[in-house]
């Protein structure tokens, strides 16, 4: 029992860490963005070696042409972003718009294909929503990139401790009545 409550108060604090870090990224939006655009250009350029190196190891196979490729793409687009990060938010803020409007027209098509079972409802309610917010970023674009991906950043992280909160603590109500 030791053990779950030394755990209940480390996901208790690591929650309101979250909780606080998902605040100061919707307050801060356009810095959480910078941010995760250079975090995406770090990645893709490691991406971008990964693919040379692997490549390079591989190359009796007869696919060095298209790793050696396919490393080039990720390491332009990975040092745009990180040349650029500001340029490269714009640009990213404009692929979230593209991957929501196309994502509300597939959930949107896959309710129709699964209407006949129970619940398929919420596959044209996640559609529309998801189309429509789509559209939103997509027609304020591009001024919504100053804002759009850091707060969405930050919508997702506050959540996600609140939700981590709850959770820790109905686990220490749980071990509490044990406990007793």
């Amino acid at each position: 029992m030791s053990l779950v409550k030394r755990g209940e108060g480390w996901s208790i604090a690591v929650s309101i860490l979250m909780v606080i870090g998902g605040l100061l990224a919707i307050a801060l939006p356009f810095y959480t963005g910078i941010a995760a655009n250079l975090l995406i250009g770090c990645v893709l350029v490691y991406g971008g070696v990964a693919h040379l190196a692997f490549g390079w190891h591989t190359r009796g196979t007869g696919a060095i042409f298209w790793h050696i490729l396919l490393g080039i793409l990720y390491l332009v687009v990975g040092g745009y972003l990180l040349l650029h990060p500001v340029r490269g938010l714009v640009t990213l803020t404009l692929a979230l718009a593209i991957y929501l409007v196309v994502e509300g027209i597939l959930e949107t098509v896959l309710y129709f294909r699964l209407r006949p079972l129970r619940g398929s409802g919420w596959f044209l309610f996640n559609g529309v929503v998801t189309f429509i917010l789509g559209l939103l970023v997509w027609r304020t674009w591009p001024l919504s990139a100053e804002w759009v991906i850091g707060l969405l950043i930050g919508i997702s992280i506050l959540i996600t401790g609140i939700s981590w909160l709850m959770i820790s603590l109905a686990v220490r109500t749980v071990a509490d009545t044990l406990t007793s």
